[in-house]
């Protein structure tokens, strides 16, 4: 929506989850020892994977080690699950200890994903609509979106104005390969923990692109909201 709004390169930072919670926790029985995890945070990340769980479990017994965990762990923040499942496991029943402790395994592993770095980028195309834009060469620019923690680096250290509003033109970018760029961001999220933003030419329509960011955030936020 962002790149179609602006025609530019539209970049959109996932969430930060430091301090995100625990929504929802599911585990479904998918085939014996087979069992689809299901991990909900507060910012609206769904990370999900299969296990196998390393007994036979009916539904009745998998659902109730669902409730045994989110009741647990509901409402705890990412960063404090691996510590508080060993706790979790060690209350189960002995005879579900061993699929409790894959359970956990696959929790944590989720967890752990659910915390990196990441970013989705769109409308990488309109960068090569004109060659006045980038007179020198686009190939830099390119480059510096392949190599996504460039990009990820300049979204965080960017400084916002009054308005919420980063804007970091030519070669104010630290990277030499963005030096013929300009990034529009603003945060997004419950937190205003990540960033949404614009990469286009120096030339960019300012005004527009900034109001196209603040809209398309503050729409985020609302999706992402409690």
């Amino acid at each position: 929506m962002l790149s179609q709004l602006t025609n530019q390169v539209a970049v959109v930072q996932y969430p930060h989850l430091s301090r995100a919670t625990i929504r929802h926790i599911e585990f479904v029985l998918l085939a014996p020892r087979q069992v689809l995890v299901v991990l909900i945070a507060t910012t609206g990340k769904v990370e999900q994977r299969v296990i196998d769980i390393g007994q036979d479990l009916g539904d009745d017994a998998i659902a109730a080690l669902r409730t045994h965990f989110l009741g647990s762990l509901a409402g705890i923040s990412l960063s404090r699950l691996n510590p508080s499942l060993p706790g979790v496991v060690s209350s189960v029943s002995p005879g579900q200890r061993a699929a409790a402790q894959a359970l956990a395994h696959g929790l944590e592993t989720l967890a752990h994903s659910s915390r990196e770095e990441r970013m989705v980028m769109a409308g990488t195309a309109n960068l090569a609509r004109s060659n006045v834009d980038f007179p020198l060469s686009i190939g830099p620019v390119l480059e510096a979106l392949e190599e996504q923690v460039v990009l990820l680096r300049l979204l965080s250290d960017m400084a916002q104005d009054p308005r919420g509003v980063a804007v970091s033109i030519g070669r104010e970018n630290p990277y030499d390969g963005l030096a013929e760029a300009s990034v529009v961001a603003t945060g997004y999220g419950p937190d205003i923990t990540a960033k949404i933003g614009v990469l286009g030419p120096t030339r960019m329509d300012y005004p527009a692109t900034m109001a196209a960011v603040r809209a398309v955030a503050r729409y985020l936020s609302r999706i992402l909201g409690p």
